[in-house]
């Protein structure tokens, strides 16, 4: 289930459905909105999420996962997420669009709260920051990095490069050209036009791209 039907609510529903397993419900209070989607989503209905009663009468407490997209209306977002928390789903998502928002969607109960825009920015941030092709960074300052491997590096395999002691990353995966990602070991020889995968600490995988 999928609440608010906006941008993001709109591509993430489009996106679940796409796999062809997932049955989506979109709600929001917009008719038009709704109009946008239909045929496209399992289900897509007029409702006010902020209202228990309307949300049973969907039958929205059986869901095993759902979503508040809502996101410029900060309480009907909280609403919505308190809603079905009373409710008892066993998986929520919500969007916030500020720490606070986020803070107070995780004190109602709220089990994952996701800032896209702040996230983005980070995201971005540290791309425009080093050489790296993509960044993706986990909990408790862990992050993976797609990179273009250093020169000094080249010609040798992880075993002689001995990067992860010398750098503090490990290489994860590799893509060689013409090919495709495959898993590194130690014995994989790492040549000019490779891709590489690197895991670790923020700091680390940074100044590891930023040699190539």
């Amino acid at each position: 289930m999928v609440i608010g039907l906006g941008r993001f609510g709109k591509s993430l529903a489009l996106e679940l459905m796409r796999d062809g397993h997932t049955e989506v419900l979109g709600i929001d209070s917009n008719e038009d909105v709704v109009q946008g989607v239909s045929g496209r989503l399992t289900h897509a209905v007029v409702a006010d999420a902020t209202k228990e009663d309307a949300l049973r009468q969907l039958s929205v407490q059986e869901s095993d996962r759902a979503v508040v997209g809502v996101g410029s209306d900060v309480e009907a977002s909280i609403l919505s997420a308190s809603v079905l928390v009373e409710m008892g789903i066993p998986n929520i998502w919500a969007k916030a669009i500020s720490h606070s928002h986020a803070r107070i969607l995780t004190q109602i109960g709220v089990h994952h709260v996701i800032r896209p825009e702040h996230d983005m920015g980070v995201r971005v941030a540290h791309l425009v920051r080093g050489r790296m092709m993509d960044y993706i960074e986990f909990d408790d300052g862990f992050a993976m990095v797609k990179t273009p491997p250093p020169h000094e590096v080249v010609g040798l395999s992880l075993r002689e490069s001995n990067i992860r002691q010398k750098h503090g990353v490990t290489i994860v995966a590799i893509k060689q050209r013409g090919k495709g990602f495959t898993y590194a070991t130690a014995e994989t020889v790492v040549e000019a036009g490779d891709t590489l995968i690197a895991s670790g600490l923020i700091e680390d995988t940074e100044r590891f791209s930023e040699l190539a």
